[in-house]
């Protein structure tokens, strides 16, 4: 079974709101300053959400710990 490309878009963008949203809370930490905690959010949001979704479509290739699935009527 694999997951078709628009599956994959939209892990990689739920995901990428809460990773993102984390970055920007730790940032403004860091920084003390609103502005660049937000923009390191942004690059970090474009960029993650991009190696994720080739991370992915790259693990739909490889069969480890996969099993098929077998049913019996």
């Amino acid at each position: 079974m694999v997951e078709k490309v628009y599956r994959s878009i939209v892990k990689a963008f739920s995901w990428r709101i809460t990773a993102t949203v984390t970055t920007v809370c730790i940032a403004y930490i860091i920084t003390g300053e609103v502005t660049a905690a937000l923009s390191i959010g942004f690059v970090e949001f474009f960029a993650k959400m991009f190696l994720y979704y080739i991370h992915e479509r790259v693990w739909n290739r490889i069969a480890l710990g996969r099993v098929k699935l077998e049913y019996h009527i």
